[in-house]
């Protein structure tokens, strides 16, 4: 699917170096797919000291089960 979208033309052409794809449209691509896995692991960072944690749960008991 196709998208016209105005880039910074220096920001595109720094991309496209520094990404070593040989397209610019798989530069662009390369730098979204960077960018959502940056974000998902800083959520996922975000959650330390958040959740709470069952102190009954052994996981090496859980561990030694499976083998």
């Amino acid at each position: 699917m196709a998208r016209n979208v105005a880039i910074d033309p220096a920001l595109l052409e720094r991309a496209f170096r520094v990404s070593g794809e040989r397209t610019h449209a798989a530069a662009v691509t390369k730098a979204l797919q960077e960018f959502i896995a940056r974000r998902e692991q800083r959520r996922v960072a975000d959650l330390i000291g958040k959740l709470e944690w069952d102190p009954a749960f052994d996981y090496k008991a859980d561990r030694a089960r499976r083998v």
